[in-house]
């Protein structure tokens, strides 16, 4: 045997020994084609909630950036495609319209990138207990599920041991600090938001006092809360003051302004809709800088009447954190998806259209990714799906922050 002989078959040997080593660490192979069960590991690996951990900013870790905005490419040409079932209580009697708009987004979402999947649609009425009946159906013929909608539903699923498949929920179970290990919190939420324009107000005033304005609302108590919690941890003093509407509005604004008077705060957030906004902002005046969340945004830049004002006219230096696709609507990433058909409907059914949208985007990256941590630039906000304790998986959201200027919104870096 030769010199180049002896190699070729020393080669040839070192080969096999790969080929038995590597067969000997590999895993059992998935139990079906384009399913979700990349390994034994990655399919039971925990989805841990967005809230259980944002109120803890020592244990939260900052998101890391992924190596690509891009979508992940579609799965492999396949007879069997990967099956999203999408809960929403399309037959109830008053979450029809918003559980449409949702619908409407996700089929918006899928019909850019939705080759290699198939979507069901399965509506629902009220009753948790509809809900959780259909979810047990769905569970069977899909592989992830979107949905519920209503957060009474989710809670009523995150109560149960129904979630057996990888879950994408549209709302945020109140006061539950875990939730089921697949289910992912996806909803908006105010309280998140508003934390969010805390620590953005911080930054911009590294040692202010905040005065939160606040209507009656449930959802205006909330954000107020969270706001506060988020402003004392960071260090920062504030008082509130409720600003009713109504009767006692018109008292209210005037005892506001003696106070503005008398000891004007550093900062506003006004945990008011945008009615409630605009004669805040009349009183105080440009001098006083005023941060609120979507719910203060006062409307559209576009003209909203004939009369040719803007919804934003009178209100410039105003600060908003909302949804790129509300604030933001020449970003690519968002012009990409068509508007719905009702362009005149109301902001909060277009936020919902959005989450439709990100809700297909978030379970086509569960699906493709396996459990692997992914971001995507979502027309929701930043989205981050990391390990959070325990390697659960959570969803982080960003907003978009925006200043009013010349009646139109003005995008904001709020790093700097």
């Amino acid at each position: 045997m030769n010199i180049l002989e002896a190699l070729v078959a020393r080669l040839a040997w070192l080969l096999v020994l790969m080929s038995v080593g590597g067969h000997a660490q590999a895993g059992a192979p998935c139990a079906g084609p384009q399913r979700l069960c990349a390994s034994v590991d990655t399919n039971t690996r925990a989805h841990a909630p967005l809230l259980a951990m944002l109120d803890d900013p020592a244990i939260q870790p900052r998101p890391l950036k992924p190596q690509t905005n891009e979508p992940s490419p579609p799965p492999p040409p396949s007879d069997t495609p990967i099956r999203i079932a999408l809960l929403l209580p399309l037959r109830s009697s008053t979450l029809a319209p918003a559980a449409e708009a949702v619908r409407a987004g996700f089929m918006a979402g899928m019909e850019r990138d939705g080759t290699g999947f198939k979507a069901e649609v399965v509506p629902t009425g009220d009753a948790p207990r509809d809900v959780l009946d259909a979810y047990a159906r769905a569970a069977v013929a899909s592989d992830v599920i979107v949905g519920p909608l209503a957060r009474a539903a989710v809670a009523a699923l995150a109560d149960s041991d129904a979630v057996t498949r990888p879950t994408v929920v549209l709302s945020v179970p109140e006061g539950r600090p875990a939730v089921p290990r697949l289910m992912l919190v996806a909803g908006l939420s105010v309280e998140d938001e508003a934390r969010q324009v805390a620590e953005w107000a911080a930054r911009e005033h590294p040692h202010g006092r905040a005065l939160v304005l606040t209507g009656g609302a449930a959802w205006a108590q909330r954000a107020a809360g969270a706001f506060e919690a988020r402003w004392t941890r960071l260090g920062h003093t504030n008082q509130r003051f409720a600003v009713p509407s109504g009767e006692g509005g018109k008292a209210a604004l005037d005892e506001l302004r003696q106070k503005l008077e008398i000891d004007p705060p550093d900062l506003l957030f006004a945990a008011l809709d945008g009615a409630g906004l605009r004669p805040v902002r009349a009183l105080a005046g440009a001098a006083i800088p005023c941060y609120g969340g979507g719910a203060a945004n006062p409307g559209r830049p576009a003209q909203d009447d004939l009369s040719g004002s803007s919804g934003l006219s009178g209100l410039d230096g105003v600060r908003i954190l909302d949804l790129p696709w509300i604030v933001l609507p020449d970003h690519p990433v968002v012009m990409v998806y068509p508007r719905p058909l009702h362009t005149e409907q109301a902001p909060d059914m277009d936020r919902l259209y959005a989450l439709g949208i990100d809700a297909f985007r978030v379970a086509r990256e569960l699906a493709l990714r396996g459990g692997a941590p992914f971001g995507i630039d979502g027309v929701t906000g930043r989205l981050d799906v990391m390990p959070g304790p325990g390697g659960q998986l959570q969803l982080r959201r960003v907003e978009a922050a925006v200043v009013v200027r010349d009646g139109a919104f003005a995008p904001v870096d709020r790093e700097r």
